[in-house]
């Protein structure tokens, strides 16, 4: 399983390669060329930034969540009862 570091670098690697894939884009609509393909690879590219994002999120809830008291307030260091 990916690291919350790697999730991260890689989202932002990949946000700056949709931003150049946008820009070719322009270019050849300018150009008078077909797109689709170009369109069609953007869209895969955002679909992973997507999932990538998505586990991101899932890792940052998984390590907020922890052990919580009966009422449902978290521990926050070792409660009394627990020290040795």
């Amino acid at each position: 399983m990916p690291t919350l570091e790697y999730l991260r670098s890689e989202i932002e690697r990949m946000r700056s390669q949709v931003s150049r894939q946008r820009k070719e884009i322009l270019q050849l609509q300018r150009a008078g060329l077909s797109t689709a393909s170009a369109e069609t690879l953007l869209q895969r590219m955002l679909g992973k930034v997507d999932d990538l994002c998505a586990e991101r999120d899932r890792q940052v809830r998984a390590a907020k969540e922890g052990p919580t008291y009966d009422s449902g307030k978290r521990i926050r260091g070792t409660p009394a009862n627990r020290r040795a």
